[in-house]
């Protein structure tokens, strides 16, 4: 049996489309866990308004409206983990204090997180994202201790991003 000649490229395809579709999730019930409480600190009303390069002495209750800057004006303090697109934005926030727990970092658009502690890039224990939730795009768990946090945001495709850290459920 003979296969039509457009065969291999329609396989291809199907398999590229299955592929992304499965690597972006899409909707708010794609999460991995619960996103309410990180979703409605994103969009809340009060969220602090920063600027990159901002010092707080110790995590805002709702979230933070970061204002980015291009890569080469952001002045990160760490090389980000994932190498930027060019034509993105990035911003930096230094916290004074935190207390030992688990954390959840969202995001309300797609972007690269490093969290730095003791001069150390901390490594994510659970990742959750999907696309077409309005509000949030990425949620990320990592283990802090109570030392002073830096929390870089690195390929933003806007000069503006929101971000929530609140104490994981």
């Amino acid at each position: 049996m003979r296969l039509p000649r457009f065969a291999p490229t329609a396989l291809l395809l199907a398999l590229f489309a299955t592929t992304a579709s499965a690597a972006e999730p899409s909707g708010c019930d794609k999460f991995k866990w619960d996103i309410a409480r990180e979703r409605a600190a994103l969009t809340a009303a009060d969220r602090q308004a920063l600027d990159s390069g901002a010092e707080i002495a110790a995590l805002p209750a709702s979230g933070m409206a970061l204002t980015l800057h291009p890569l080469a004006d952001a002045r990160l303090p760490s090389r980000p983990e994932r190498a930027p697109k060019d034509g993105t934005f990035a911003g930096v926030i230094r916290i004074a204090s935190v207390k030992t727990g688990v954390y959840t970092v969202s995001l309300s658009a797609a972007a690269w997180i490093d969290v730095v502690q003791d001069g150390k890039v901390l490594k994510p224990i659970a990742f959750s994202g999907a696309t077409n939730c309005d509000g949030i795009r990425k949620t990320v768990k990592y283990e802090l201790g109570a030392q002073p946090v830096v929390l870089q945001i690195s390929g933003a495709p806007e000069a503006a991003i929101s971000v929530a850290i609140l104490p994981a459920e």
